[in-house]
């Protein structure tokens, strides 16, 4: 995944305004390799980059815990009813 880093028209997407902090490309849209590292460099159009890679962590894991060990329930005693 790339952020933008500074706001450029992607000539090669109709134009397509990006502002900082976008992530780059939108959504439903295909990039290659190669445009990816003239983005992320200095060698396109505006000399400078304008994209920068984003590492992408998987969310953790939910810990699994084992249910606590039940106290074990004592047989109730019966009352005795006195009349």
């Amino acid at each position: 995944m790339y952020r933008v880093i500074e706001y450029f028209t992607d000539l090669q997407d109709d134009s397509y305004a990006y502002s900082v902090g976008d992530t780059f490309p939108r959504k439903g849209i295909k990039v290659s390799e190669d445009r990816l590292k003239e983005l992320s460099s200095p060698n396109n159009k505006r000399g400078r980059a304008l994209i920068e890679a984003v590492k992408v962590e998987k969310p953790a894991e939910p810990k699994v815990e084992e249910p606590a060990a039940e106290a074990e329930e004592q047989p109730k005693k019966k009352k005795n009813k006195r009349s």
